[in-house]
Formats: C-alpha cells, structure tokens, sequence
C-alpha cells in the first residue's frame, strides 16, 4: 500500500504556542522553513500547537455545523445559505459540494500536519524526552480525531501515518476496520498512557479526554460489521466510567449556566476547542466561533428591531424541526427553556408599531390611543412562547398584546425558535462574524449519556436509566427531579437518541449519532420534511470530494451511491 495521499496542499502559516496566560495562544510564524524551525524547541511547541489550530476550520464553525445539523432528525433548513443539498439529500449532494471537499481537505492536512510532528520529533532539540513524549501524545489524540472523523463521513479512507512533502498523485482506500485498529485506536492508547489527568496550558488534551473520545471510538466501531459488538460496548463503558468517576468532572448544577460565556472553563467540560477573544476581534484570527450566527431567526427586520451586537448577526441556516421542539415536557424540563430565547426587547423607535383603528373596534385598545405606539424601546417587541405553550395565546390574547407573538403556526423559513448556546454578546460589533466563545467538544453530560448506550447495548437497562436520569435531574425545574426520571424499562435507543436531542441539541454531534446507532434513514424520513423524500440508506457517508478522485493517479473509488460510482 502506497501510505501517501494528494489532498495535502500546505502547512499552516499562523500557528499557536503556549502564553503566559495558561492557554494555547496563537503566533504568527512566518518567514522560517519549517524543516529547521520544527526541530528547535520553541519550533517543536509552534508545531504541536499548529496541529491544534487545525481543529478550528469544522468545530464551531459553518462547515463543522452544516456537516452535523443538516440532514438529521432536529433542525433542517433557515432561508439562508447556500448549502441546503446537504439537508435536502437531493442531486446538489454530489461529489462537487464545497463543504464535502473543505472538511477531507482540511482533516486530511491536519492529519499530516501530526505526522509532521511525530517523524520530525526524533531530531528535536533542546526538549526532554518526558515533555516530548507528552506532546507526542497529544498530537497523536488529534490526529486520531481527526480519522474518526473521515471514517465516519467517508467509510474507508487513505491511511497514511507518514508525513507528506510536495505533491502526491497516489493513494488507496484503506478499509475503515484498519484504520481503527492501525491507527486510532493505537493512537488513543498512546494518549491515555502518557497524558496528565490535567493539563497547566488549559486547552491541552489530557488523559480523560483520550478516554472519553476512545469509549466514542469503541462505542461507534460497536455498531459495525468489523467491530466487536458487545466486547467494544463493555470498552466503552469501562472508559467512560473512568471520566466520571475518576477525576474532577461535575455536572454544573444549573443547564443554564453552561451556556454563560464568562463561565466556559468549568467543571463539565473535558476538552473544548479554544479562542482568544484579542486575537478574534482584531481579526488576527478569522476562525472563532461563529455559531453565534446560524441558528437565529431573522429578527432584525421585525417590528421595534435592529440587528445588534446582544442579538446577534442572523445567517437564517438552521430551524428546528417540529420533532426537536416536541421533545421537551416543559412543564418538567427546564433545558428548553435554558436553550432557546424567548423574547426580543425593542431597540429601535422608526419601526414601533402604532395601535390601529381597526384593533379599537376589535376591542382590543380603547380609541383614545389609536395612533400611539404600542411600547417604547426596551421593552419587548418580540415573544415566542414556543413549544407546549401555544395554545395559550389565542387570536384575542394575541390582539391585546402589544408586541409581535409568534407561535408554531407561523413558523417559517424565516422565524422559529432561535438557539442561545452559541450567542456571543461581547464582539466588537454586530457585523463581526466570528466569536471568542469556546467550542465545547466534550462534556460530562455526553459521558454520562454513551456509557448509557452502551449499557443499553450490554442489556443493562437499570445501569442506562440511572446514567440518564443524572442528566435529566440536572435537566428540571427545581421540585420536578423525582418527576423527570424515566424507569429501567423506558431506557431504549430511541429514547437515549431522543434524549441526547434534548441535552445536546446544536453542540455537533447529531449527525454523527443517527449514523453511528443505523438510525439516520429513518429518523431523518419520519422527522425531517425537506430531508425525507431524497434520503437513500447510501447517504449514511458523504461522497467522496471530486478534487480527491481528479487528483489521484488512476482515480479514486467513489462511495456507493453518488456520481462516478462503480458500485
């Protein structure tokens, strides 16, 4: 097998090391070989942190979250944007679609830029053996993420644990089963055994996270032909066991307060991908978070509104289904509530509506204040009750109130239920796209709720209720916690599938469960309405990019399904 691939084009040119602040920081390198600079110590470091800085073209970004949102059960498509096929599953899903081609693109020059570090390590100098056996490992971790990743879009995929230099025109498909056993999972290992159970640089991968994102690996390869079933469920289990019992992880006590910007360093998180808010709002770094931007609704052009910094920049991408917003007993579970934004407060006087003739002879104002507007900037101009609560605003309760109501029966394209874990209210202007928040990768919430799975998978039912309900009493109101939990028995799949919706609804990891549990078909033909009339049990991957099989000498294998195939 030929261990080099194409789509490798350069190394990063602005990449990160470590600052005085305790967190990975990034730095400009320019100007140097990065055969030389890679072998001095404060090159080894810039190095390492490059391979971090790859991380930040998907998570928390458009590409990252159309590849995971789009095409499932909970959100399907806003007005805007232009990458609708990856929802609609229609003949614009092709080999051709940009977002396809970036994420292999981008993955795959990550994966060589960890290479890279680890073939260049032995020339190091200047770096003790412990601290770059330490590093090592967390270039080895990322470089696993970063095949997880291509295996689970793509299926097989080339494997290449060599670092490529200049252009290369061959390359084979690799079977997805050996790249888990050759190199993720060998990777991961690796990590485990020489990773600190905390890191002083936060930011940095430690031993927990290897084992969160590997109980993942087992819990995913469980599913396939080529896993080992119920012997990778137990693995994935007994790793996640170990997150949540073994070092300093709690469950924030308050949903809300996860998603509190000035709170992100706290006692759930395991690994996020992280931001500076400097660098991101001077522009030295056009890739922070931008989720901030594709989930809201088109606020900004209602009645008594302007587009501002609180509120956000609106790119209209993703809605949420009628399934997602169905999942949550609001009258028990506080995490809708805690999730989605409700009311918009008026910021702008021109645009104020005026009580009219015809709402004084519905009855709804008395005459004397025909002609005045209905409210004053600051107070609210827009309200969505949202789900379960509907039915109790009628068309008269409607009419007397003075702001805009917006209930299900006017969802649209445009307006529908705006997520607000991803607002960021601190960027230096409302046009400014990317933000400073964090992207949280890997939550406390989310171990407890694989280890579940795979106890469901292993038959223990009592085990998964119990993992569960942790989650759900966290979930509820204050008094509701005996009420929220769920019995042995209600401990299906498809209630842990719909559950994950509730907890982790717009963090990335949708698409990724429906494929991994087989329940991509169906859930997205029984829930998603602009989805379900095109989608073939062949869209469980994505299509190999055209740029890939173009650029490699005799071609290159299309996935079943998709245009150029010889399946």
């Amino acid at each position: 097998m030929n261990n080099k691939w194409i789509i490798i084009i350069v190394l990063l040119s602005g990449i990160f090391s470590t600052s005085c602040e305790d967190y990975l920081e990034e730095d400009l390198i320019s100007g140097v070989s990065a055969g030389t600079y890679y072998t001095t110590a404060s090159g080894f470091e810039a190095a390492v942190a490059a391979t971090y800085a790859e991380t930040k073209s998907f998570y928390g970004w458009e590409r990252g979250f159309t590849m995971t949102v789009f095409g499932t059960d909970l959100h399907t498509n806003g007005r805007g944007g232009s990458h609708k096929m990856i929802n609609f599953y229609d003949g614009a899903f092709s080999p051709a679609q940009g977002f396809v081609r970036d994420t292999w693109r981008d993955f795959y020059r990550g994966i060589n830029q960890a290479n890279a570090v680890i073939n260049r390590s032995e020339n190091v100098n200047g770096v003790s053996e412990a601290m770059k056996t330490a590093r090592i490992a967390e270039v080895r971790f990322l470089r696993a993420l970063f095949y997880f990743n291509l295996v689970r879009f793509f299926g097989d995929v080339h494997l290449s644990l060599e670092e490529t230099v200049g252009v290369e025109i061959e390359a084979n498909r690799t079977p997805a089963g050996q790249i888990y056993s050759e190199a993720i999972i060998p990777d991961l290992e690796f990590a485990i055994s020489n990773l600190p159970d905390a890191q002083n640089d936060y930011g940095r991968v430690s031993k927990p996270a290897a084992e969160f994102l590997l109980a993942k690996v087992m819990m995913t390869r469980a599913y396939q032909s080529y896993g080992q079933g119920n012997a990778d469920a137990q693995e994935a289990e007994r790793l996640m066991g170990n997150v949540i019992n073994n070092y300093n992880f709690n469950l924030l006590p308050d949903f809300a307060n996860l998603w509190d910007i000035n709170n992100e360093r706290n006692s759930e998180i395991i690994f996020s991908i992280q931001n500076n808010k400097n660098q991101v709002d001077e522009g030295l770094d056009t890739r922070g978070h931008s989720g901030h931007l594709y989930f809201l609704m088109e606020y900004d052009i209602l009645p008594g509104m302007a587009r501002d910094t609180e509120n956000g920049r609106p790119w209209i991408r993703f809605r949420p289904t009628d399934f997602l917003l169905g999942l949550w007993d609001r009258d028990m579970d506080a995490r809708y509530d805690k999730t989605y934004k409700h009311a918009w407060i008026s910021n702008t006087e021109s645009s104020i509506p005026e009580w009219t003739a015809e709402d004084a002879n519905q009855g709804y104002v008395a005459p004397n204040l025909v002609g005045t507007k209905k409210y004053s900037i600051g107070d609210t101009a827009v309200f969505i009750p949202g789900p379960g609560k509907d039915e109790l605003w009628t068309e008269d309760r409607i009419g007397r109130t003075p702001y805009l109501v917006i209930t299900n029966s006017q969802y649209d394209e445009r307006w529908y239920p705006t997520l607000n874990k991803w607002i960021d209210p601190t960027r230096p202007n409302r046009q400014h796209p990317p933000g400073q928040r964090d992207h949280p990768l890997m939550r406390l919430a989310d171990a407890y709720l694989i280890r579940a799975e795979a106890r469901i998978m292993l038959g223990d039912q009592e085990g998964a209720a119990e993992d569960i309900n942790s989650i759900r009493r966290r979930g509820a109101w204050p008094g509701m916690e005996s009420a929220i939990e769920i019995a042995a028995g209600e401990a299906t799949l498809d209630f842990l599938l719909d559950e994950r919706g509730r907890e982790l609804v717009g963090e990335g990891h949708r698409w990724f469960d429906l494929a991994r549990t087989g329940k991509l078909v169906e859930r997205v033909r029984a829930h998603n309405p602009e989805g379900r009339n095109n989608i073939q049990d062949y869209h469980i991957f994505r299509p190999i990019p055209l740029e890939q099989i173009d650029r490699t000498s005799g071609g290159y294998q299309q996935n079943c399904g998709y245009i150029g195939a010889d399946c």
